[in-house]
């Protein structure tokens, strides 16, 4: 498919579908991405590596759950 064909098409969406489309694509780009050799190792998880991203919590978070009572 011709890239203008394409782009036609997106431009007929409304706004929430071009979203839809645009999401799709980074999805599709980031699954069939190829690393070249020169490419920098993506990062591997380490211990604390997410600490500070969560930002609530349920204060009865530690709390016993009622399906474990008995």
């Amino acid at each position: 498919m011709e890239a203008i064909a394409l782009e036609q098409k997106v431009n007929q969406l409304p706004f929430e579908m071009r979203q839809q489309v645009s999401d799709y694509l980074d999805f599709l780009l980031s699954k069939y991405r190829t690393h070249k050799p020169e490419d920098p190792a993506p990062a591997k998880p380490y211990a604390g590596c997410m600490k500070g991203t969560v930002l609530w919590m349920s204060d009865d978070f530690n709390e016993p759950l009622e399906d474990f009572k008995d």
